[in-house]
């Protein structure tokens, strides 16, 4: 590494803010991408959590993009020098509601570096705080914490962390199938131009694994639209998760859910084909 973790924790209270607007025609390619039926988005429509991730989209000019389709490493994010770059998780505070027509403004601020000695190399930690607020309020709707992980390219030999088992009942189960239109959709949808999520070539010959990844925001997502088909009136006051382990398009995945007994707490998380445990989340109802 040509920076050393005290350089790159000269980062922490870096901060940036962008603007948008929560305009309908995203909402409704989402809702086509879920599989649901066509659905009002008229002003005043509420976002469903998560679909924040539709907004505030990474404008960098086509110059800026390197060889990984991410922009290039500098700039708001400290200029981690290690190739791979993954979303290892996120924890979320919804405290009032976004909707459709809203005008919005993100403030994202560097919460945190740090590193470590993984088994594989050395892994670099990014902790990103953003706040999302509503029409000029000084309080945020919304409060978002995005973990990011930067770790070395894949060596020949190297070993993968064992495999957790998923839990073996569920309440609710639905099986996801990741093909690339799938992929390419949500791709487009946030403006990702990560190639591990699209170029087949590049994945497989470059970053060394067996198919195309599918998105962990797109994971997600997917299991809150779970709880959302589950339980339709549920109202989201936190939700956090955490990525396990990569999920690739070869093969089905099952998004699967567990309300606890105190009505407030529901599990969700997602499994592979073979059962292991791929995303595991928590969702705190109101």
């Amino acid at each position: 590494m040509t920076q050393t973790t005290d350089d790159l924790r000269a980062w922490i209270g870096r901060s940036e803010t962008v603007h948008d607007t929560v305009s309908p025609t995203p909402v409704a390619a989402l809702t086509a991408t879920l599989d649901h039926p066509a659905a009002d988005t008229a002003p005043g429509t509420l976002l469903p959590p998560l679909w924040h991730w539709l907004y505030f989209l990474p404008l960098h000019r086509q110059s800026d993009i390197g060889a990984d389709g991410h922009a290039r490493r500098g700039g708001f994010l400290p200029p981690v020098p290690l190739p791979r770059r993954m979303w290892a998780g996120s924890q979320f505070e919804f405290i009032s509601p976004i909707r459709v027509g809203d005008q919005v403004a993100r403030t994202s601020t560097i919460d945190d570096v740090s590193s470590k000695e993984g088994r594989t190399g050395k892994l670099v930690f990014v902790k990103v705080r953003h706040e999302v607020r509503c029409n000029g309020e000084a309080a945020p709707a919304l409060v978002e914490f995005h973990d990011i992980v930067y770790r070395d390219a894949q060596q020949p030999g190297d070993v993968a962390p064992p495999p957790q088992a998923a839990p073996a009942q569920a309440a609710w189960r639905r099986q996801i199938v990741p093909d690339d239109v799938l992929l390419f959709r949500y791709s487009a949808l946030t403006f990702n131009g990560h190639r591990i999520h699209y170029d087949r070539r590049y994945v497989t010959q470059v970053e060394g694994y067996p198919g195309l990844i599918v998105h962990g925001p797109l994971i997600a997502t997917l299991l809150l639209d779970l709880l959302r088909r589950e339980m339709p009136t549920a109202d989201v006051a936190s939700f956090r998760f955490k990525a396990v382990r990569p999920t690739f398009d070869l093969h089905a995945f099952h998004v699967q859910g567990e309300p606890a007994a105190d009505g407030k707490t529901v599990r969700l998380w997602a499994s592979d084909h073979e059962g292991w445990l791929t995303m595991d989340a928590t969702v705190v109802l109101r």
